[in-house]
This record gives C-alpha cells, sequence and structure tokens, in this order.
C-alpha cells in the first residue's frame, strides 16, 4: 500500500479527516483492492498516529460505503460495483440540482455573495494548479448552493449522498485539466442561478455531476462504466 504519513500537530479529529481521505483515495485509485484487510494497528504506525484516529476513519469510510465490517476479520475493502457508483452519481446529480434550482430563487443575498467569494477562490485555485485548493472551495461552493435551497428533507438527502461519492468527486482534480472544465462548469452555474434561471441551474447542474462521474474514470480507469446506465 502507498500510504504516507499524515502531517502532525493537528487535532484528533483533523488526524482523523486526513487518514480518512488518505485511505479512500488509496481505495477510490485501486491500490487497495476489495476484501482487503485494514489492519488499525498496521494504519496507525504506516501514519505515525494513535489507533484512534485511525479507528474514527474506518467509521467515516464504513459510512460512505468503502469500507466494511466483518466478522472475525475487522475492517476490510468494500466491494463496490460500478454499477452502484453509477447509481450514486445519477442520484446525486438529480438531488443537487433539485437542490440548485431551489436556491436560484431561495438564496439570499449574503448567501450569492458567498457563491460568488467561493466560485473566484476556485478560479485562484485552478490558475495555480492547486488542488487541494480547489477541491475545498469546490466542495464549500456545492454545499452552499445546497444549503441555499432551504429544504431540510432534501439538504439532508443531498447533503447524506454527497458525503457517501466524496472521494470520487475529489479523485477527478488528479487531472489538472478537469479543474479548468469544472471551473467552466460552474461558471454557467453560478450564471444561471444569479440570474433565477431555475430550469438552466437544473439542467447545468445535473450535467456537471455527471460530468464528474465520467472525470473519475480518467485516474481511475477500474471504475469506468456507462454513465447513462438503464435497467
Amino acid at each position: 500500500m502507498r500510504l504516507e504519513p499524515v502531517e502532525s500537530g493537528r487535532g484528533r479529529g483533523g488526524l482523523a479527516d486526513d487518514v480518512c481521505r488518505r485511505i479512500a483515495d488509496e481505495i477510490v485509485l485501486g491500490h487497495l483492492a476489495p476484501g482487503s484487510r485494514l489492519d488499525e494497528v498496521s494504519l496507525a504506525a504506516r501514519f505515525n498516529v494513535s489507533r484512534t484516529p485511525v479507528r474514527e476513519a474506518l467509521k467515516q469510510l464504513a459510512i460512505m460505503g468503502l469500507v466494511e465490517t466483518r466478522p472475525n476479520r475487522g475492517s476490510v475493502v468494500a466491494a463496490l460495483s460500478v454499477d452502484q457508483l453509477d447509481q450514486m452519481f445519477e442520484a446525486i446529480g438529480e438531488l443537487e440540482a433539485a437542490c440548485a434550482r431551489h436556491a436560484a430563487l431561495r438564496m439570499t443575498e449574503a448567501d450569492r455573495a458567498r457563491m460568488l467569494e467561493l466560485h473566484a477562490e476556485g478560479r485562484a485555485a485552478m490558475q495555480v494548479g492547486d488542488i487541494d485548493r480547489y477541491d475545498a472551495a469546490n466542495l464549500e461552493l456545492h454545499a452552499t448552493i445546497i444549503r441555499g435551497c432551504y429544504n431540510p428533507v432534501l439538504i439532508d438527502l443531498a447533503t447524506s449522498l454527497r458525503h457517501r461519492v466524496s472521494s470520487f468527486r475529489r479523485t477527478q482534480f488528479r487531472n489538472v485539466e478537469r479543474m479548468g472544465e469544472s471551473f467552466e462548469e460552474h461558471s454557467v452555474i453560478v450564471e444561471a442561478i444569479l440570474a433565477h434561471d431555475v430550469i438552466t441551474t437544473y439542467r447545468e447542474m445535473r450535467s456537471h455531476l455527471l460530468s464528474a462521474r465520467s472525470a473519475t474514470n480518467r485516474v481511475a480507469p477500474a471504475w469506468g462504466g456507462q454513465t447513462d446506465h438503464k435497467p
């Protein structure tokens, strides 16, 4: 496993998030195969942390569906299928598109100002090729739009599913060209929201999420599948 020690000097929650992100990336990129055992002691030694953040990270990964717990084996990499991943992206595309459509009519001026601020942050990150910075701006931009729908049920559903596909969405930016594509897609969505154009907002947000699914295949070919999956 090609796992590097995480940065020291962070709180326990931050360490757990770092460990979770590192393991998730290894799973998405195919470096950890389905069924691989994830031993807390070994992982703690690899990351130079205690077992506590490792245990918390494995719990997060289980919630995301990337890890499962088996009797007498502990935590192992889950066998997530391409069809399941396609279905999750299809679902989050519909949910985020619905949130964005409502946000186009319901966002406050403060919400819109925050959206523009995050879009500008994404541009700055893209221009210098800073993947981590762009990913952070991307996550918060989407979260701001989701919250802007002001529908607690939609927010809960979208946020929950969004968490499950977050590792796959982050992986797409390992292809630096994808940052530019993503930013341009964001530009169309932001413009549509500012114009209160619910039809364009819905269509472009849904298309954006399907593009993210396709972009995953460029850096993680093992997850290649049909984004227009039909039963």
